[in-house]
C-alpha cells in the first residue's frame, strides 16, 4: 500500500513539473487574428511578406519589442503608404508569439 501511495505521489509531482506549452503557434495566431488577410509568408499582399519583415529586422536586438508595439498600435510609412490597423484586442503574449514566429522565418 505504501508503494502505491508513493507512486501516485511521485506521478502527480512529475505531472505538475511539466512545462506549460503555448496552446497556439505563431502561425496559428496569425491566421486567427486575421494577419494573413494582409500579409503572406512569402509574398506581399497589402502589407509586406513575413519573410521580408524577418530579413529587414535580422540582427536587430530590439526587433521583438519594436514590432510588437507596431502590431499593437498600428503604423505606417515603413513599408509604404497603406497603414496597418492597430490590434488592441490581441494580448501582448499572443503578439509576442506572432512576432517571434515572423522573425524566425529568416
Amino acid at each position: 500500500m505504501m508503494k502505491l501511495t508513493l507512486s501516485i505521489l511521485l506521478a502527480s509531482c512529475a505531472m505538475t513539473a511539466l512545462p506549460v506549452m503555448a496552446s497556439e503557434s505563431g502561425a496559428d495566431l496569425a491566421k486567427k487574428n486575421n494577419c494573413m488577410n494582409c500579409h503572406g509568408v512569402d509574398k506581399k499582399i497589402v502589407g509586406p511578406a513575413f519573410k521580408d519583415i524577418a530579413k529587414k529586422y535580422k540582427g536587430n536586438a530590439e526587433a521583438v519589442a519594436l514590432l510588437s508595439k507596431k502590431v499593437k498600435d498600428g503604423g505606417s510609412g515603413v513599408w509604404g503608404p497603406i497603414p496597418m490597423s492597430p490590434n488592441k484586442a490581441v494580448s501582448d503574449a499572443d503578439i509576442k508569439v506572432m512576432v517571434e514566429y515572423v522573425l524566425a522565418l529568416n
